[in-house]
């Protein structure tokens, strides 16, 4: 493909979209240099350029969402990547993100979400069953060791059935297209049963939970709704858009980031710092010894 006409729609999409416009000023200039010097030019194939690019767009200031990726199977030929229709059939192959439930011995919920928790419009009944088949416990471990992502309307609707019907305050999302905060509260009313608020809520984490996944420990923690156990998390709190650049080539540019009203801030760059830090992998036998 021509490598200077990407780098150029590139920075054109920072320059439109990207969250910080001062940063995408800053990396969009950091792109045009190393395009000057020659560093995309020798670049074995897609693969190798697409890892040089994403050294440089985080180059500036570490922001783990904004990447060039490079996917074996050609893309869908739109100029988003992640329209409903890929979310969906992410939703049948994946349970709508519910990767494991059960009751465990001594009356324990285990709920276990990955690869991540996709939009209420298609995870909607996969959440409502797994809550439903958890809420006469007396606790509940929440398990986002294995959660790399996940979007906010799946957030919130799960968070919902953690605590009662009268609505309480999650985070926000500040969006630079509109230019407005968008708040987020718990729903007064959830398909199934509720788990509620009053008992135990254990969340583990470790070195690959992500975005999504870090929004749920994120929220519980900062409203001491439930214990966080584990390793600190990677640490990516901007909500993305994937834009297709070639057949094979998407761009996620963070559109947006979250503001906690309790905090004032978010877990980008620091990740999720957990209340009982343990080795990721003696998590859950960490939790069950406490419940």
């Amino acid at each position: 493909m021509d490598t200077a006409a990407m780098i150029d729609a590139t920075r054109t999409h920072l320059r439109e979209r990207y969250v910080f416009p001062d940063v995408a000023e800053q990396i969009g200039d950091l792109l045009a240099t190393r395009l000057a010097q020659g560093h995309y030019a020798d670049a074995a194939d897609e693969r190798v350029l697409a890892a040089r690019v994403t050294a440089d767009l985080q180059a500036v200031n570490g922001d783990k969402h904004l990447r060039l990726i490079h996917h074996e199977q050609p893309l869908p030929e739109a100029e988003e990547t992640f329209g409903y229709a890929e979310v969906a059939q992410l939703a049948s192959r994946h349970a709508g993100g519910i990767g494991r439930v059960e009751r465990l011995d001594g009356d324990v919920g285990y709920l276990e979400l990955r690869p991540m928790l996709l939009p209420a419009a298609v995870s909607g009944d996969y959440i409502a069953a797994a809550m439903t088949l958890v809420a006469e416990a007396r606790a509940l471990i929440l398990d986002l060791r294995g959660c790399v992502g996940g979007d906010p309307t799946g957030v919130t609707l799960l968070l919902s059935y953690l605590f009662d019907h009268e609505p309480t305050q999650l985070g926000s999302v500040y969006e630079r297209e509109l230019d407005r905060t968008v708040q987020s509260w718990t729903l007064p009313w959830v398909p199934g049963r509720r788990f509620g608020r009053d008992k135990p809520v254990y969340a583990l984490v470790g070195p690959h939970t992500f975005s999504g996944g870090e929004a749920v420990a994120y929220d519980l923690q900062a409203v001491g709704r439930a214990t966080v156990v584990g390793e600190r998390t990677r640490g990516g709190a901007h909500p993305r858009v994937g834009v297709r650049l070639g057949p094979h080539l998407e761009l996620t540019v963070p559109v947006a980031r979250a503001i906690h009203p309790l905090t004032g801030t978010n877990w980008e760059g620091v990740g999720i710092i957990p209340d009982v830090e343990v080795a990721s992998d003696d998590a859950l036998a960490t939790a069950l010894a406490a419940v």
